[in-house]
């Protein structure tokens, strides 16, 4: 059926961490408005992919990596023809202790922090600077995907990985400064308790006691909001995170 955005130069969404969850959910939301989606991941190409995609819409890069960081953003610019739409900086990891339990700052190894700060921290603003005449040619959007972890305490989520995360939220607001001039916007989204595979045993009673919603959030709910931010829609949206929580911590 003819759209919009069918008449319209297809756009481009480069999105790090596609395979499950939040990135999963946002995969489908943009081919369904029909952008073309690059995954980023430090496996090969699925051939059980479960959207249409092939080989050439994937990238294997190790983000735990700057070197392979690094390489990929060569790779990178040569699938894209010089213009980018849009780049979500999906990926993150939590380690957890042993038995699933908290890392604490008292015991998260320093080896721990830089592998964490390196996924959810360095790997978002290398990708940025890497691809930044890509996303000026087109006035495009970064969104980096943050966390309720990165304004408050979290009973699950780990001292590294919140951390990290309120550090991702800072260099948002610091990437919307100096993007800015160059036409490209810089948001973040901050997620709470989402119905994914990585909740923790426990989190019902986050549901039933703090959040007003009293249920989890979807991944769709989301990527709408990611959607969104890399669209029209929000042409005058610089520099914010969006809290997605449910009201948790009204």
């Amino acid at each position: 059926m003819p759209s919009t955005q069918a008449n319209q130069q297809r756009r481009t969404l480069l999105l790090t961490g596609a395979s499950r969850g939040i990135g999963h959910a946002t995969v489908k939301r943009f081919s369904a408005a029909g952008w073309r989606v690059i995954t980023c991941s430090r496996h090969a190409f699925p051939e059980n992919c479960p959207w249409e995609a092939g080989p050439e819409d994937h990238i294997q890069v190790d983000l735990s990596d700057p070197a392979s960081t690094e390489a990929s953003i060569g790779e990178i610019k040569n699938r894209i023809n010089g213009e980018l739409h849009a780049l979500v900086n999906n990926a993150g990891i939590s380690p957890k202790a042993e038995g699933g339990a908290r890392l604490s700052s008292i015991d998260t190894r320093l080896e721990t922090w830089q592998h964490v700060f390196q996924v959810n921290f360095f790997a978002p603003i290398m990708l940025a600077r890497g691809l930044i005449e890509e996303l000026k040619a087109t006035r495009g959007a970064v969104v980096n995907v943050t966390s309720i972890a990165g304004s408050r305490v979290h009973p699950f989520a780990g001292t590294a990985y919140a951390t990290s995360k309120a550090a991702l939220a800072s260099l948002t607001r610091e990437m919307a400064a100096d993007f800015g001039p160059l036409g490209i916007r810089v948001n973040a989204i901050a997620p709470g308790e989402i119905d994914t595979a990585i909740l923790s045993p426990g989190t019902d009673l986050i549901v039933a006691q703090q959040i007003p919603l009293h249920r989890l959030g979807t991944p769709d709910e989301v990527a709408k909001i990611i959607y969104v931010l890399c669209t029209e829609t929000s042409s005058y949206v610089n520099g914010a995170e969006i809290h997605i929580n449910g009201g948790q911590h009204v």
